[in-house]
């Protein structure tokens, strides 16, 4: 089973949904601002971006920037940042793809080609 974890206003968002529609796949969407990942699946999606933690946050949102994680981020322990990110939907990055076999962060139609396996 596929789930993306999605913002309804978020047009990457909107754009995985429509690929995921066109190729009749089915998936569970779930609204990442009330429901954010959980620590498990930030893990797993930690080691699928090669343990980058950056690659987890939506670092272009307004939250990042309020709370100053550009600077805050760098001197968090990995556990302190999959905890915050458990807490806050509006940090992850979005889309937020998890499949049987692995997942993604953001939208990149190649990337998600090969992984849901549409070549």
């Amino acid at each position: 089973m596929i789930r993306i974890f999605t913002y309804a206003k978020c047009g990457t968002c909107q754009k995985a949904l429509k690929f995921l529609a066109a190729g009749k796949h089915d998936a569970r969407v779930i609204p990442i601002r009330e429901q954010p990942p959980t620590k498990a699946e930030l893990k797993r999606m930690l080691a699928r971006v090669d343990g980058n933690l950056r690659r987890l946050f939506n670092t272009s949102g307004q939250d990042y920037k309020a709370l100053n994680m550009k600077e805050r981020l760098p001197k968090m322990s990995e556990s302190e940042a999959i905890d915050l990110l458990s807490k806050s939907g509006n940090l992850v990055k979005r889309p937020f793809l998890l499949t049987a076999n692995g997942g993604t962060v953001g939208f990149d139609e190649a990337e998600w080609k090969r992984l849901l396996g549409r070549d």
